[in-house]
């Protein structure tokens, strides 16, 4: 940081209310609160905030519509509630003093950075996936810095390109510090332990494909498999049905609530490719089948993947083409090739940006781009001086 720069007082953060914009803001929020900055969030009503946690993070909700959907009354419909949420968020603003607006994509994020910007605040964006998202696309011009999670990203204009800063995308810290545990080459006798997720929204699809593809599985690699699956619906008695009838130990739950654990524990893990996901699967240095959801906007999930596999950290299947024998023969081979999951571990593991909170904080906090180029909309401390 230059000598120029100095912390704002208040940061205030604008994100949907998914996990995937929600985990980076709360990852922000606690290294923001570390150096001093007070932080408050303005979600929608489907955005629980950082729960107890951060008590100290005072959280509003806002009305916000999508701003796409098919008829003219949901148009309509959504357009008040933007406009309402716009001035609710404007009000906000101003009274809790905040120099700074970062979004982190999603439509409510819309209205609160407007909002910002119209009162002369500096405007960060963060862009999780590799294939920016509409909300930051339409924020875009309004912002100094757009933060991203990979070093290609699509659908940026030319003319905001030279704002793009490569932070990375920050996980939780619990899943940070399960890459420190090395990965654990399974010897020739070894238990094989799969970890199935299908993110916050989980994957039905595995609740068939997988276990049929795993019944295909040689004997001595079922024998040895230990599956650990998230389930979602009312399917796991289902389902743990299957891998009883193919003899496979297996603990299913439609939600584990110790995922760092598990994922620091697995040798292979089978996964949609969110934008969270991916980042967790880099820190915690774990191979993974990607399979991502087919209904992602712009399929940015196969974007996020490509960037994975492209590394050598991980393998794509697109749902297309997902079906129980293509799936086992992917098993098979790499549950066969210990030397293969961890050269793809290893893989991983680099790819990781290991310090996304505190390079995100730095440019919250900085008033230069980190290249001695005072960035735009950041206030002018000379004038300030002078003032």
């Amino acid at each position: 940081m230059t000598a120029a720069a100095r912390f704002p007082r208040k940061v205030a953060l604008a994100a949907g209310g998914t996990g995937g914009h929600m985990f980076p803001a709360q990852a922000l929020a606690r290294e923001l609160l570390a150096r001093g900055v007070e932080v408050m969030l303005i979600t929608d009503r489907r955005g629980g905030g950082f729960g107890p946690d951060l008590p100290q993070v005072e959280t509003y909700r806002i009305p916000a519509g999508a701003m796409a959907g098919a008829g003219i009354g949901k148009k309509l419909k959504s357009a008040v509630q933007l406009a309402l949420g716009y001035l609710q968020a404007r009000g906000h603003l101003k009274r809790a003093g905040a120099e700074v607006v970062v979004g982190f994509g999603g439509y409510p994020s819309v209205p609160s950075v407007l909002a910002g910007a119209h009162r002369g605040l500096r405007v960060v964006l963060h862009e999780q996936n590799s294939i920016i998202g509409r909300a930051n696309r339409l924020l875009a011009s309004r912002a100094a810095v757009i933060a991203t999670s990979f070093d290609r990203v699509e659908g940026i204009s030319d003319s905001d390109r030279a704002k793009l800063r490569i932070t990375g995308n920050p996980v939780r810290p619990a899943i940070a510090a399960s890459g420190n545990r090395p990965y654990a080459v399974p010897g020739e006798n070894d238990k094989l332990r799969l970890l199935v997720v299908g993110g916050s929204q989980g994957a039905k699809v595995f609740n068939d494909v997988v276990p049929a593809a795993i019944a295909r599985l040689p004997e001595d690699l079922r024998r040895r498999l230990v599956v650990n699956q998230q389930v979602p619906g009312q399917a796991v008695d289902a389902v743990a049905a299957l891998y009883d009838g193919c003899g496979v130990t297996h603990d299913l739950a439609p939600f584990f609530d110790d995922v760092p654990e598990r994922l620091a524990a697995a040798h292979l893990v089978i996964s949609r490719a969110g934008a969270s996901t991916v980042a967790e699967l880099a820190a915690a240095g774990r191979p993974a089948v990607m399979v991502p959801l087919p209904s992602a906007t712009d399929d940015h999930q196969t974007g996020n993947a490509q960037a994975l596999v492209e590394v050598g950290g991980g393998w794509l299947m697109p749902q297309s083409g997902l079906d129980a024998e293509s799936l086992c023969d992917r098993l098979a081979s790499l549950l066969s090739s210990p030397a293969l999951l961890t050269r793809a571990a290893s893989c991983a593991r680099a790819a990781a940006h290991l310090n996304a909170a505190s390079d995100l904080a730095d440019l919250v906090c900085s008033l230069d781009d980190g290249n001695g180029e005072r960035l735009t909309g950041a206030p002018d401390t000379k004038k300030e001086a002078a003032a």
